[in-house]
């Protein structure tokens, strides 16, 4: 027998490998569905990628890589018989089988116990060797299961190193130099100071300057300017502003490349009138912790118990679209966002409805694939394969009724998302992380990654992209510049001081004071009851614009700015604005409600463009402000500044010199990866590896320049990051190219300037566009399409055809959605989501799905709106 399967395996043995240190084995759940080896049909493993599949995908596996081994996992759960010892963990017959394998479902050890099998599974003929089978296997075969049955599965070993990576404190902590410049960092309103970035800024801790960081590959980020300034200073140590928290910063070193520690972070941050000290007995007395089952102090307990309808007899629900999403630990924020978009029928239709033509034409490695996980995710949510009811369905119903609460320890856990978190936070510093994250910040990171794989086909994330009218006059000659923008979110300020019981607030003050000042207990907390008009009304009040250059004055001046809708989207997402940081830099959450109501009307708020008898500004661009040692040397080297190490290192890949030299000045020294994409993109250009030839330095053009090139040197080649981000954004290539020369590279200057210079001439990529937005208006019919078929929207009629899709309609809107948030931080607390199907609202608590009785649409975060027909 052993001569017979040897010889059987013969002929497989290439393929066969034995995993080798960092390769991952993912022997807990298929990569297109959430089979494991308790499913039913068990899960098989490749032998040569580790890849795991479910019975119905294995054979698409085995016909599309010809790999024909496969080691096939099962588990078999089974009631203990009766009279079985009590409170003994689930026994396994075969100790080695499915070492380090968690179990994907919740068996309680006093009534279940596991029988573990493996097998190895010849295809296409499913031949099958039992395992272990050591005598009668060749030792190669022996090596390779032995080495796939006793590894740590993917995903579980991925969570391990993430708990397990160790930060080092700096060398520079200690003896950090800090210059006493008088600088002090106000809790708010911060920007880069070489450019207008508001996001993603870093202060320097020795002379206390304010820049952006780098662009990250979600579009996040900055210029690199933080970099630049360490380049210059040699300053070493910068932490993230908006990162910190009671627990610490995020705190990088440029001397060391990494991320750092610093044990005297607090007397650093005190330099620069940041009271972190304040800011850590707040976050004591709050209990705060990063775990989504942290209870927060005294004034957010009515919160939990509201938000989570605590103490209601609230009903279970199984099957299609309410199956819950399993917490893998402070991931709330991720299952209540997804849960959300899948109850739209655009996205339902556009991974679901084609989820066999995702499926067939993913890459030979699924776990890396956007759309395969998307569509596994939104298969997993609708199908209700991973929503039945338990057998014990009687007896859970009596526990109910005598017990008085919801389905928990019996209840299913819904599906587990480690595939798809561990996809789509690769990469970013934030939600690759375990820490509690800001479900507004990573919706936007996933219609990011949306717009970003869409290409050539449906893209759902546009039904909430619109265009936003903002107009801007300047206050000494009043003439006007209406602009507009892309945006998928409308943030809705919350006016505490427009309060309906600010009396009662301000007595509650009072009292909060006295109280601690006698050292009492706290009086009981009193909630902001704030009107949804005023919420509307302060979006539409005019705000001050800082620093603003009149270019009718060609001088700064005072400046005032309004927002409309330029156009309305078929869902609308609204966010209320209820996180703030208070003067002594403490993070808090306004303690407030508001009644939001379930239909919307904001056909007001559409702009309404120029005005006769407005007058516009003229179309300058601010002039350039050079460093003084950029003005003092510009002329004085016909060299540009090229790291040199950086194109060596590209040379020796076997490109020519002078175009890495190229490469590397273009990227603007951001290092050797920027440069290879340039050279990726460039290389078919006939001067490709002709030395680098600028021109001299000119001064800021007159407005005797051509329009859109004033303040730009010419031959100024952009980054390409910067022209990737926004051809992404739909724009034609060299209509991006014009528009970042005319801003110097800044990208949110350059999309004002694509808004206001529309590009005439219609050539291919017009057409292109054209095309794509044909596309978007032909109904895509499937199973899941039979919600909001009769929509009003259309393309905007005045639209630029280079600009992005934008569908337009009537701004009438019902409520279907919302998202809450318990704590007093986003860093902290739980997130939970209700949403409208059929009629009744349902609440979605991480794996638990039951009918609402009372939502607390007063209390939400995020609130989703569809349009309503007009029929």
């Amino acid at each position: 027998m052993a001569a017979d399967l040897g010889e059987l395996l013969v002929p497989y043995m290439p393929t066969i490998r034995v995993p080798r240190t960092g390769d991952r084995v993912f022997k807990s759940e298929c990569a297109f569905s959430y089979d494991s080896p308790e499913s039913e049909g068990g899960l098989y493993v490749c032998m040569n990628t580790f890849l795991g599949f479910g019975r119905e995908h294995v054979e698409r596996h085995y016909r599309k890589t010809g790999q024909s081994v496969y080691m096939h996992l099962k588990r078999h759960v089974k009631e203990k018989s009766p009279g079985a010892a009590g409170g003994a963990i689930p026994r396994r017959r075969n100790g080695k089988v499915f070492l380090d394998l968690e179990l994907n479902r919740d068996f309680n050890g006093d009534e279940y116990e596991c029988e573990d099998e493996a097998k190895l599974v010849i295809f296409p003929d499913h031949y099958e060797i039992p395992l272990p089978n050591i005598e009668e296997l060749p030792a190669l075969v022996t090596i390779a299961c032995d080495a796939v049955l006793n590894a740590v599965s993917a995903y579980k070993k991925q969570e391990h190193d993430s708990w397990e990576e160790e930060i080092q404190t700096s060398k520079h902590s200690r003896g950090l130099r800090q210059l006493d410049n008088g600088v002090r960092i106000p809790p708010s309103g911060w920007k880069c100071q070489k450019c207008e970035m508001r996001e993603n800024l870093w202060l320097n801790l020795t002379d206390g300057s304010v820049l952006c960081g780098k662009w990250f590959f979600d579009g996040a980020g900055g210029n690199g300017h933080a970099l630049e300034h360490y380049k210059e200073t040699k300053f070493p140590l910068a932490v993230k502003l908006d990162n910190i928290t009671p627990d610490g910063a995020d705190i990088y070193s440029f001397d060391e490349e990494e991320a750092v520690l610093d044990p005297q972070i607090s007397e650093h941050l005190q330099h620069f009138g940041i009271d972190m000290l304040q800011m850590q007995r707040n976050g004591t007395e709050n209990g705060h912790h990063n775990t989504d089952n942290s209870n927060d102090a005294r004034p957010r307990v009515s919160e939990w118990e509201v938000i989570q309808e605590a103490g209601m007899k609230l009903k279970a629900v199984y099957g299609s679209g309410f199956t819950g999403i399993k917490n893998l630990g402070n991931s709330c924020y991720l299952g209540t966002t997804m849960q959300v978009l899948f109850s739209i029928p655009e996205f339902q239709r556009a991974y679901v409805g084609n989820l066999q033509r995702i499926f067939d034409y993913s890459p030979l490695d699924p776990t890396t694939d956007f759309n395969t996980q998307m569509a596994k995710l939104g298969h997993g949510l609708l199908s209700g394969l991973f929503s039945k009811p338990p057998i014990k369905s009687e007896l859970i119903e009596q526990v109910m009724k005598e017990e008085h609460k919801v389905l928990d320890w019996h209840q299913p856990k819904g599906i587990s998302p480690k595939m798809f978190k561990a996809l789509i936070s690769r990469g970013h510093p934030e939600f690759s992380s375990n820490r509690q994250q800001d479900a507004h910040e990573f919706f936007l990171h996933l219609i990011n990654l949306v717009e970003r794989n869409s290409a050539g086909s449906e893209n759902p994330s546009d039904v909430f992209r619109h265009l936003v009218e903002e107009r801007v006059q300047c206050c000494q000659t009043k003439r006007v510049r209406y602009t507009h923008k892309v945006d998928y979110v409308m943030q809705l300020p919350a006016p505490m001081e427009a309060a309906s019981n600010r009396e009662e607030l301000i007595a509650y003050e009072a009292k909060r004071k006295e109280a601690e000042e006698n050292m009492r207990a706290p009086p009981e907390p009193v909630r902001a009851r704030i009107p949804f008009t005023a919420c509307l009304q302060a979006f539409t009040e005019p705000e001050n614009v800082p620093d603003f250059w009149s270019s009718a004055l060609q001088a700064k001046s005072a400046g005032v700015k309004t927002s409309r809708f330029a156009s309305f989207p078929e869902y609308l997402v609204m966010q209320i604005k209820k996180f703030t940081f208070g003067v002594d830099w403490v993070p808090k959450k306004l303690d407030l409600s508001i009644e939001v109501p379930d239909f919307l009307d904001l056909s007001r708020f559409r702009g309404t463009g120029l005005q006769a008898g407005e007058e516009e500004l003229p179309d300058l661009a601010p002039p350039i402000v050079l460093p003084e040692d950029t003005r003092d040397n510009s002329n004085s080297s016909d060299s540009p500044e090229i790291d040199e190490s950086a194109a060596m290192q590209l040379a020796e890949m076997g490109f020519p010199l002078e175009a890495c030299r190229k490469a590397v000045y273009y990227t603007g020294n951001m290092g050797p990866e920027m440069a290879f994409n340039w050279i990726i993109a460039h290389m078919e250009e006939p001067d490709f590896a002709e030395p680098l030839a600028l021109p001299s330095f000119m001064e800021p053009a007159t407005s005797m320049a051509s329009p859109g090139l004033a303040g730009t040197p010419l031959d100024n080649q952009p980054p390409e990051e910067s022209i990737a981000i926004l051809t992404s954004m739909g724009f034609p290539r060299r209509h991006t190219v014009q528009a970042l020369r005319a801003s110097n590279n800044n990208l949110e200057r350059a999309l004002d300037w694509i808004f206001t210079h529309p590009e005439r001439e219609e050539d291919e990529e017009t057409s292109d566009a054209l095309s794509d937005m044909a596309d978007t208006t032909e109904p895509n019919d499937n199973v899941f399409s039979n919600a909001n078929t009769n929509s009003d929207s259309t393309l905007s009629p005045d639209q630029d055809p280079s600009g992005p899709r934008v569908k337009d309609g009537p701004g009438r809107y019902e409520l279907f959605a919302f998202i809450s948030h318990m704590g007093a931080s986003t860093m902290s607390g739980h997130y939970i989501c209700h949403v409208k199907k059929e009629g009744r609202w349902v609440i979605f608590n991480d794996h638990k799905v039951c009918l609402s009785e009372r939502p607390p649409k007063d209390l939400g975060y995020i609130y989703f709106y569809r349009r309503l027909s007009s029929r």
